[in-house]
């Protein structure tokens, strides 16, 4: 509620958004000058290591292997915590061609083969 309050500050009263969501004022003041936590901060930087992971092997590296890829470099993360992290980011992993098996041309005017 308290990003929301963030992105309106400038349409409407932080003091009647408040009122609304049935929030005090004083909880968001408290919100916007808490600092960033070191876990927020680790994921900002682990997420740069996941996307070189992730476009050093054509997006095709979904999070399990870019797990394995990190923690292969001595990253200390979690395969949930990667797969939250792309998730977040908007990063898949790119899908396999599926198999296209040859269409039949029935229309064409060469010689049929003999059934008998």
């Amino acid at each position: 509620m308290y990003s929301f309050i963030e992105r309106h500050e400038g349409r409407y009263p932080i003091a009647v958004m408040c009122a609304v969501l049935e929030i005090r004022a004083s909880g968001y003041y408290a919100w916007r000058s808490r600092p960033v936590s070191e876990r927020a901060q680790a994921d900002e930087a682990l997420k740069v290591h996941i996307v070189e992971v992730w476009a050093a092997n054509r997006k095709a590296y979904g999070s399990p292997r870019v797990t394995k890829s990190l923690q292969a470099q001595g990253q200390v993360c979690g395969k949930n915590r990667v797969a939250r992290l792309m998730a977040e980011s908007g990063l898949k992993a790119r899908k396999k061609r599926g198999f296209q098996p040859a269409k039949t041309d029935s229309a064409h005017g060469g010689p049929m083969a003999d059934c008998a």
